[in-house]
């Protein structure tokens, strides 16, 4: 892995982050995106480390995948694009770098198609461009993300016959999420790694929830 790359590459997202008006008035927006950023490159090294990409590659399109977060998104199709926009902010750079022309394409396409499978030019879905969806898409199932979720729902506030429901509807869905492809077998991994984890605490906190109402 090239860590002179890697490290211009850091400090590229963290001065464009610190520049931007709309993050400097966000900024839990700012510092959490930048925590997801490092934790999808980090995910996207051990997927290219097992399938033999190149890592500092991996790591460059997964540190820059959301880059785009320097700008607001109004509207849920600004959001859509965001995958676009931080190609179109990334090649730049990239080309800065003195990067190959196909790899700086490949780390743009795999950054464009990260939120809805599209880009905006021509360029081969390879595994490699996968990585970045499926990195980030992993690290949605991370362990914080729980209490998120459970927070953003306001779970503790629901009644308990609710809770019950939000339980068995979300092991439901994450069990249905267990059919999704992605682009290599290490991706694979990790994502059914990630949502046994998931599938294991909901299933506990059923457990507890009907322990909540009657002696079983």
């Amino acid at each position: 892995m090239n860590t002179e790359l890697i490290a211009k590459t850091e400090a590229f997202l963290k001065e464009t982050f610190a520049a931007s008006t709309y993050l400097e008035a966000n900024p839990a927006q700012r510092d959490y995106r930048l925590e997801h950023s490092y934790r999808v490159a980090n995910i996207a090294k051990i997927i290219a480390e097992n399938e033999n990409f190149d890592v500092t590659y991996a790591v460059i399109a997964a540190l820059l995948h959301d880059i785009a977060y320097c700008e607001e998104m109004a509207t849920r199709e600004d959001w859509k694009n965001h995958g676009r926009r931080s190609a179109a902010i990334a090649r730049p750079f990239l080309e800065s770098l003195g990067l190959p022309t196909d790899a700086a394409n490949e780390i743009c396409y795999g950054i464009a198609i990260h939120v809805d499978d599209e880009a905006d030019f021509a360029w081969e879905r390879t595994p490699f461009a996968e990585t970045v969806g499926d990195a980030d898409n992993i690290d949605r199932f991370d362990a914080y993300r729980i209490y998120e979720t459970l927070e953003y729902h306001k779970f503790s506030e629901m009644s308990l016959e609710k809770k019950k429901e939000t339980v068995a509807s979300t092991i439901e869905k994450l069990t249905r999420f267990k059919d999704m492809n992605l682009g290599t077998q290490t991706a694979k991994k990790l994502w059914l790694q990630r949502l046994d984890d998931y599938i294991g605490f909901y299933k506990k906190l059923s457990a507890q929830l009907d322990n909540s109402f009657a002696v079983l």
